[in-house]
């Protein structure tokens, strides 16, 4: 016999460097999903700051759909790429010097009218228009057949009883019609009360193609995916770090054992 004695390695222990290591990949597992998540949630809050902009309905003019005080976001576009059925933002000071919001009914070339068989006409074609409160008119007076100048629009609010749209304002100069340039922005979502996304207005599909929604729902995915990871790795970090320790701890004490 040598005198010498030897050391077995126990199959499938690592060791204390190991666990060392294990602690710092889950640490840096931690810091690179903490700094993903900062550039999604930055990332979707400066793109919908671009995109959106915020405003606080005051009348019930465009109620059941938006109620007075509601707050929307609206995305900036141009007057021209309007379409039938929109729920815009717009200027005019004609109408008033505060940005208001009602619904496009009809585009330049159109006409339109209300109400032979109860509904609304544009182009001769009735439309269906579900936003309007259940068993509510389409409309509350007679609109005698009105054709709409090239790049204006003929707006109306959903609330028809009340609404001062484009029928208070038949007899100026311009028919009631609002010029495409007075458009700010389109209503994509009612934020507060949370009532979401607007329903797309069908009853229009059958005179043209109506817009696409906004990318508010990517908007919104990223910011919240953002804060899941930086919520997610930040928790990690320090769950990865005393789990390290307590497998180098634990190895440790498993070698001063043997």
């Amino acid at each position: 016999m040598s005198g010498q004695s030897t050391t077995r390695t126990v199959p499938g222990n690592g060791g204390p460097g190991t666990a060392r290591a294990g602690g710092r990949t889950g640490q840096r597992l931690s810091g690179l999903a903490v700094a993903l998540g900062m550039v999604l949630f930055l990332g979707g809050f400066v793109w919908g700051a671009v995109l959106y902009r915020p405003y606080t309905v005051p009348t019930p003019s465009m109620a059941p759909t938006i109620g007075a005080g509601d707050r929307v976001l609206a995305e900036r576009i141009d007057g021209g790429d309007v379409r039938r059925g929109d729920v815009i933002v717009f200027t005019d000071a004609t109408w008033s010097n505060t940005p208001m919001v009602k619904r496009v009914v009809a585009v330049g070339g159109d006409t339109v009218s209300c109400c032979r068989d109860g509904k609304l006409e544009v182009n001769g074609k009735e439309i269906d228009e579900p936003y309007l409160a259940g068993g509510t008119a389409a409309e509350f007076g007679a609109i005698p057949e009105v054709t709409v100048p090239e790049g204006r629009l003929f707006l109306l609010g959903d609330e028809r009883s009340g609404s001062l749209d484009s029928t208070a304002h038949l007899t100026d100069a311009a028919g009631g019609t609002v010029s495409r340039g007075a458009v700010q922005a389109r209503v994509d979502a009612v934020v507060w009360p949370m009532n979401g996304m607007l329903e797309a207005p069908t009853g229009f599909e059958q005179l043209g193609a109506l817009s696409s929604p906004g990318p508010l729902r990517t908007v919104v995915a990223l910011v919240i995916a953002g804060a899941v990871l930086i919520l997610g790795g930040a928790a990690y970090g320090p769950f990865a770090k005393r789990a390290g320790a307590s497998r180098t701890r634990a190895d440790v004490g498993t070698a001063g054992a043997r």
